[in-house]
């Protein structure tokens, strides 16, 4: 059984933003999962599916809505500066991680497409903080599919400055080109609290700007890690999946590519396809919690923190 909350939190510019988690109901979690969701998805519906799974393999997860996304306050689709959306789930998740009863255990992230990019920026904030990222589709790079022509670019940058909330960037309609499962992109478009006009210009142009900055600096990235990516993905950049791989300073990191499987990989594929994707992503992240979860290494590890009791 998993046992399901749901809160609310004010970030520092004083918006409530949602919040829940996931947990074993009878069992010690095996280590703490944060989830960072996709630009205009949420947590408690599109990301539910996942999380329980994840939970009943034994792990805590933890989810939060952004500003501006799902049911959380803000414009709806709006990020006026992603580094906002990095600090709020950072303090977040910072918190729970300095919980009594979380001492010691192991801090994971999970995130998908833009989830991914901002756990590559949470990694970077705190490099020692964290123990390991799953990056699903991360938005290290948009798909040229997506991307609207580079003179178009530079005037809708332009127009930015005036009008950064209107929603005029042209595109294709991502659900369409990101979920393969019909029943699920009918889903999506029920979702009230998923966002489906077309992306906003700042939006949009806070997107490219993080983008661009991660894959300039894909060599940076520290953290221990495994990248899923689909062969078929026609979002985000699998090639830059690959280089991530290659190229990040990681000692611990692992690649999968997964051939005719599309976008969405955590709630968007077959059934088949799902299973191997979660098997994946479960038999990483217990290979690295259960070696070490509670261990002498992870105590000292975590023990400039502030959160651990030491003399």
């Amino acid at each position: 059984m998993v046992l399901y909350e749901e809160d609310f939190v004010l970030n520092s510019r004083g918006m409530k933003l949602f919040t829940c988690v996931w947990k074993p109901e009878k069992e010690e979690p095996k280590a703490l999962l944060f989830l960072c969701h996709g630009y205009a998805m949420e947590s408690s519906i599109t990301m539910n599916s996942s999380a329980t799974r994840l939970a009943k393999a034994g792990f805590a997860v933890y989810g939060m809505d952004y500003e501006g996304h799902g049911k959380s306050e803000g414009l709806n689709g709006y990020i006026s500066d992603f580094d906002h959306l990095v600090d709020d789930v950072s303090n977040h998740y910072s918190t729970i991680c300095e919980k009594e009863e979380n001492k010691g255990k192991m801090r994971f992230l999970l995130g998908e497409s833009m989830g991914g990019a901002l756990v590559l920026l949470l990694a970077r904030k705190k490099p020692d903080f964290w123990d390991g990222a799953v990056l699903v589709a991360p938005m290290c790079k948009l798909a040229d599919e997506i991307k609207p022509h580079p003179v178009v670019i530079s005037i809708l940058i332009k127009l930015a400055k005036f009008i950064p909330t209107w929603k005029i960037v042209p595109g294709n309609d991502i659900i369409d080109i990101a979920v393969k499962e019909p029943h699920i992109r009918k889903q999506v478009r029920e979702n009230k609290y998923c966002y489906k006009g077309r992306p906003r210009l700042n939006t949009a142009y806070q997107l490219l700007l993080v983008s661009l900055d991660l894959e300039k600096n894909l060599h940076q990235v520290s953290i221990p890690f495994i990248v899923l990516h689909g062969e078929d993905d026609k979002v985000t950049d699998k090639s830059v999946s690959k280089l991530l791989y290659e190229v990040a300073s990681s000692s611990d990191k692992t690649f999968k590519l997964y051939p005719n499987m599309w976008h969405a990989l955590l709630y968007g594929e077959t059934p088949e396809n799902s299973e191997i994707v979660f098997g994946d992503i479960i038999n990483w992240l217990e290979d690295r919690a259960i070696n070490s979860n509670g261990g002498l290494e992870t105590q000292l590890k975590h023990k400039h923190d502030g959160f651990l009791t030491h003399k």
